[in-house]
């Protein structure tokens, strides 16, 4: 192996091309640094290359097909409505390419010089990177460790990475667990003519009440078999055995197995230990909200950092770190940072739902808008889902916003402003809501919380969905 004789100087050094990795090493470069951005295997990260984006080309081919028979309806001639996922897998890995060159485009255009190879920290300014049999040094100010994290493989299951990966179509596909992952993958298979099973240890999926019983009865009509509240998940080649919640042995066969995992932080040989970076129990990087580690020059963003593993916390957290090296105050605060999932039709929700509002004690009331009354719904036919909104009683505060639904991801932006606004009733429903759109129907939920939805029947009369405080 050649050695380097001389360190390479470097305002920044950042370990890993994700969309931390890479958003960090763009803002530095805009703000005058000399960049180096480390990367073992491919710029984008597990989200570009193996994650978010192989995943939602499964989804968005699940739900075209879905939409065949709207098609068909409004006039145009579709003979050959078949699933080719040869086809499929083609375009999936076009646009990942297409994608990651962007990438690679945009570190280029702003002179970041991008190294592929292995990093591992010397001392807390000096950092080695192994490319084949070369070994160079480079010397740093501030360093940005976004590695990611990883997961085992489970016995003879897949594991996350492959699981939108798959080269042929799963005849039975068994998903154990409560994740956006395996919901995602849930609809998307199911779509695609696979047989799909969910195991869930868990109640439910964490998600509000009315949107959990829309999204058991979305699951029903998808032919998705579900099964919660199980104990004992025992899988090996060919089957997955477990206890159901009336305390029966059921058997599945199965010819493919995904389980959620238990993550570790993608810090093994980076040699932080050895320079006072802590780390817990599980290898993720400690940090505060300005994403300083315990070395005061060193940061971290990203799934390194522990949950919630997303690319919005990642780039939220990478953009604030570069504010705090260039003195500018920042912090990353993700009290109101949406959740989502890109199942059939998808979902979005910020802020609380009607069971934590109860269980704080808080005082509420609810609104509820069926997207069938929607027009815009209505004539895409895609009118199944619902808005549900909670505003706080006294102030009339907004405390959530939960969507399932077409638009549903787009839509949930507002309930984000709104909530870091600290909005209130007027602030939703004095504006302007454009006509016919699927906007409208946050606008009659909220609407609804006060009994004054146009587009709903009335209902019958009772008290207020509200709770006292004791």
């Amino acid at each position: 192996m050649v050695v380097g004789e001389i360190a390479q100087e470097k305002d920044i050094v950042i370990i890993g091309g994700g969309p931390a990795g890479y958003s960090a090493a763009i803002r530095a470069a805009q703000n005058g640094k000399e960049v180096l951005l480390i990367e073992k295997e491919e710029l984008g990260g597990v989200c570009l290359n193996k994650g978010c984006i192989p995943s939602k080309a499964a989804t968005e081919a699940g739900k075209q097909l879905k939409q065949l028979h709207h098609l068909k309806s409004i006039g145009l001639n579709i003979e050959d409505h078949t699933f080719d996922f040869n086809r499929f897998t083609k375009y999936q890995s076009d646009k990942i390419d297409q994608l990651r060159k962007g990438v690679e485009a945009l570190c280029k255009a702003n002179k970041i010089e991008v190294v592929y190879g292995e990093a591992a920290f010397l001392s807390e300014d000096r950092i080695g990177v192994e490319t084949n049999h070369h070994f160079d040094i480079y010397q740093f100010q501030d360093a940005i460790i976004a590695t990611g994290a990883m997961s085992e493989k489970n016995g003879w299951n897949i594991n996350v990475n492959e699981l939108f990966h798959v080269r042929e179509l799963p005849a039975h596909l068994v998903l154990i667990g409560s994740s956006y992952i395996v919901l995602e993958a849930a609809f998307a298979y199911a779509a695609f003519g696979s047989k799909v099973s969910v195991v869930n240890e868990q109640n439910g999926f964490g998600l509000d009440a009315s949107i959990e019983k829309e999204l058991l009865r979305q699951m029903k009509k998808a032919k998705i078999n579900y099964y919660n509240s199980v104990e004992k998940i025992v899988c090996d080649s060919g089957r997955c055995n477990f206890i159901d919640k009336k305390g029966e042995m059921c058997e599945l066969p199965a010819s493919m197995v995904y389980q959620d995992p238990i993550f570790h932080g993608n810090t093994g040989t980076l040699g932080i230990d050895r320079i006072g970076v802590e780390m817990d129990e599980l290898g993720f990087v400690r940090v505060d909200q300005s994403g300083k580690t315990s070395v005061s020059h060193i940061f971290a963003a990203g799934d390194v950092t522990g949950g919630p593993f997303s690319a919005v916390k990642a780039i939220k957290q990478a953009k604030v770190i570069i504010d705090i090296i260039q003195g500018k105050p920042a912090e990353a605060d993700f009290t109101y940072m949406p959740r989502i999932i890109h199942s059939q039709p998808p979902i979005a929700s910020v802020g609380y739902t009607e069971e934590e509002a109860k269980e704080e004690g808080i005082s509420f009331r609810s609104g509820v808008y069926a997207l069938g009354g929607n027009g815009y719904a209505s004539l895409m036919e895609r009118k199944d889902g619902l808005v549900k909104v909670l505003f706080e009683e006294g102030s009339d505060r907004l405390l959530g916003i939960h969507i399932i639904g077409e638009g549903a991801v787009e839509l949930i932006q507002t309930g984000v402003l709104g909530m870091e606004l600290v909005a209130r009733d007027e602030d939703l429903l004095f504006p302007s809501y454009a006509h016919p759109s699927l906007s409208e129907s946050l606008l009659e939920a909220c609407e609804d919380a006060f009994g004054l939805a146009i587009h709903q029947a009335p209902k019958a009369k009772k008290k207020s969905k509200t709770m006292q405080n004791v």
